[in-house]
């Protein structure tokens, strides 16, 4: 077996493997007992054994939050939040250089992500969230009395929920919000990590334990690792006796996975692979100084988490002329190695893609490319949208005559659409939902998010809460007037 050796050991030598803990309902688990390996760089990690007995509770035990108030929460949050900003335990900086070592971000921009994530868990924007999601906020502590137009009376619950959280492993940031999310619909949750960040849910968890180490919040949480497939651990637990909900975030293999296991009384909340592009119009290329500022804001775009997250533009339509989309490419390559520069580069292309690449070069009349494979900044410009799938900070620029004849391309698999200029957007957006886009923002403006607003085309705390209705009858003249 391979020796754990900690990081604060070895400075700045890379370790044989590191330790990646447990929380079971809230208690940690630090024991070294199973060795996996991280997906994307083969780093050696170090958990427990899951205990499937620990980590189940029965549906007849109430969750700990169940009759917890909303404010009540949204308070350990946030002060769970400022904790996060002084870090004095320091699992956030542990975790940055764990992450580090199994993840294929740049360091900068994993310590970007716990910025943000402790930004995140502030009160009044969280209470925002989740009066834009249900409507009515009161729904999560009561319940809510209304009358139809035929004298009807009835009461509506959000009433907690039973969730596996399947989370993503190319975005740090995510397990904040899902762990935020999952508190204020005072759910009991499972979250399974992904294998190259298998750290990031602990730490806010151990973060919370500092805060409080017995508030309600946190005994409703687990975070623990299992090899995506483990039949010994997935049919123990994806069952609707246990939970309600699978919330699964990953590539296609990982929700054809769960897949298998829905049944009756289990759903599936899927935030399923997407790809993003951007259409650009005519008028980004009318003089030098625009053409700039809009290279600059597609490279946002493009360039945003090393195009890790579905967010991120892969495709990029363009009109004009092909001299001026060419002079664009150009300026969007020289735009994507500054921001290389400064946040990081990504790492280089697989081989056999880096190859195929390199090789639409000799076809100048079809195909345009600039830059390197060296995760750099790299952009190809093809007729049509390239047969491969553009990674690690590759543009694949197409042009178009009109931006509607672009709107072909578009299914549902297509989450963010950024535009330029943004006064087309409306003339755009019903073509773009039609054809199953989810999202439309103005060109550079991808990384931005309205506080509640729908993401992958849902309410995110709308899917995870069990409605249920108590319906009381008529309010005058009892069950005969509803008869008549």
């Amino acid at each position: 077996m391979t020796q754990n050796v900690t990081l604060a050991s070895i400075g700045s030598q890379t370790p044989a493997s590191v330790a990646a803990p447990f929380i079971i309902r809230g208690r940690l688990v630090d024991a070294e007992q199973v060795h996996h390996k991280s997906r994307d760089l083969g780093m050696d990690f170090v958990t427990p054994e899951i205990d499937l007995d620990a980590l189940i509770s029965s549906r007849v035990e109430p969750g700990p939050l169940f009759d917890v108030k909303l404010d009540e929460i949204l308070d350990f949050l946030a002060a769970t939040g400022e904790a996060m900003k002084q870090d004095r335990s320091g699992y956030l900086a542990d975790c940055v250089d764990k992450i580090a070592l199994t993840n294929v971000l740049p360091r900068q921009q994993i310590e970007y992500q716990m910025q943000i994530a402790a930004e995140y868990l502030h009160k009044g924007r969280l209470l925002e969230y989740a009066e834009r999601n249900l409507g009515n906020a009161r729904l999560l502590d009561e319940w809510v009395p209304s009358t139809d137009s035929t004298g009807r009376r009835s009461f509506t619950r959000a009433f907690p929920p039973r969730l596996v959280h399947v989370l993503p492993g190319n975005a740090p940031v995510s397990a904040v919000q899902s762990i935020a999310l999952a508190s204020m619909v005072k759910a009991v949750n499972v979250f399974k990590m992904g294998s190259s960040d298998p750290f990031m849910a602990v730490a806010i968890l151990r973060t919370m334990m500092d805060v409080d180490p017995d508030h309600p919040v946190l005994r409703s949480m687990s975070a623990v690792y299992w090899r995506g497939g483990d039949e010994r651990v997935e049919q123990a637990i994806y069952r609707p006796q246990y939970f309600d909900k699978i919330v699964a975030w990953g590539g296609g293999d990982a929700i054809s996975n769960v897949i298998k296991y829905l049944m009756p009384g289990l759903q599936l909340v899927s935030f399923d692979p997407k790809t993003s592009i951007s259409l650009i119009g005519a008028e980004a290329l009318v003089d030098d100084t625009t053409l700039e500022d809009v290279a600059a804001r597609a490279a946002a775009d493009v360039g945003m988490g090393n195009q890790e997250p579905c967010v991120s533009s892969r495709v990029l339509f363009v009109e004009g002329e092909r001299a001026r989309i060419d002079r664009f490419c150009d300026s969007l390559q020289r735009n994507l190695a500054e921001r290389s520069a400064l946040i990081g580069k990504a790492p280089p292309l697989p081989g056999e893609l880096a190859e195929e690449i390199e090789t639409l070069r000799m076809f100048d009349d079809e195909f345009g490319v600039w830059g390197a494979p060296d995760g750099n900044g790299l952009v190809v410009l093809s007729d049509g949208p390239a047969d491969f799938h553009p990674i690690r900070k590759t543009a694949n620029v197409v042009p178009v005559r009109s931006l509607k004849d672009a709107l072909k391309y578009v299914n549902v698999a297509t989450q963010t659409v950024g535009v330029y200029p943004p006064a087309r957007i409306p003339e755009l957006r019903d073509g773009l939902a039609s054809g199953g886009a989810q999202r439309v923002v103005q060109l550079g403006d991808a990384g931005g998010q309205s506080i509640g607003a729908p993401h992958d085309a849902m309410y995110i705390m709308h899917r995870f809460v069990h409605w249920i209705v108590h319906e009381d009858g008529f309010e005058a003249g009892g069950f005969e007037a509803g008869k008549a």
